[in-house]
């Protein structure tokens, strides 16, 4: 199972799956509206343990989740909102609706900066409201009257971003961490240097007399020193090595 960003060639697609388990449906612009607005926040679940027998053959597509940024928040602060959530019930209980939602919601953090994540849920529902309740964590905050078009009323749930905004930043602080220690070892983006290491040879009549006997020293007391050789600077490899000078630890 592939779960991927939304692309624009997939909402035909996510629209029959719509249109196949939700009795709430929408226009194709609309899903466009989303992707082309959002597009870091919507994904779909693509079942390739069957892979197309042409190139022409449209990904077989289980799952979706449409997701957007309220652009004008009535509390003021930056917040997402899922608009709708759907699998397909011959892949339902894989956990497929719960790694949707977890990827687009962290997305609405590291894109957006999103406090908190909103969805509308019939109070009839009871399969998505044990999904969003005791599965992902979301929170009745109010009763919308009859919110849907049939008149049923729906819970307004919400969830709490800070989790994942910690885990960021924890993330963050780690490869500073690491950045810091590249500092430290003498090393900056990477890059290798040689420690004792002489910079040109002497030229001209200093090359041909007396500079050759200052370069005779310096071999001599390089042969003296002890080096060895130890793996610093983040993002080097495993084979990538740099020689350092004991003699000045």
């Amino acid at each position: 199972m592939d779960i991927r960003v939304l692309r624009p060639s997939d909402i035909p697609h996510v629209q029959l799956a719509n249109i196949t388990n939700l009795p709430e449906n929408y226009f194709c612009k609309y899903y466009l509206y989303h992707a082309m607005s959002w597009p870091q926040l919507s994904y779909v679940a693509v079942d390739v343990s069957r892979p197309a027998k042409t190139p022409y053959d449209p990904p077989k597509i289980v799952g979706y989740v449409l997701a957007k940024m309220e652009e004008e928040p009535a509390d003021g602060v930056q917040h997402g909102h899922i608009t709708s959530l759907s699998v397909m019930r011959t892949h339902r209980r894989l956990g497929l609706a719960e790694k949707l939602m977890r990827q687009s919601q962290r997305a609405m953090v590291e894109t957006f900066s999103a406090h908190y994540v909103s969805l509308h849920v019939r109070v009839s529902n009871t399969a998505a409201l044990h999904l969003y309740r005791d599965t992902l964590g979301f929170t009745v905050d109010k009763v919308e009257q009859k919110y849907y078009a049939d008149g049923e009323d729906a819970y307004s749930m919400r969830m709490e971003l800070s989790g994942i905004r910690n885990e960021l930043n924890m993330n963050k602080d780690s490869d500073s961490d690491d950045e810091m220690l590249d500092v430290e070892n003498g090393l900056e983006g990477g890059e290798e240097r040689s420690v004792g290491v002489d910079e040109g040879n002497a030229v001209g009549s200093e090359g041909q007399g007396q500079g050759q006997g200052v370069e005779k020293e310096k071999e001599k007391e390089k042969d003296k020193e002890r080096k060895r050789r130890v793996k610093v600077g983040r993002g080097l490899g495993v084979g990538d090595l740099v020689e350092r000078n004991e003699a000045g630890t």
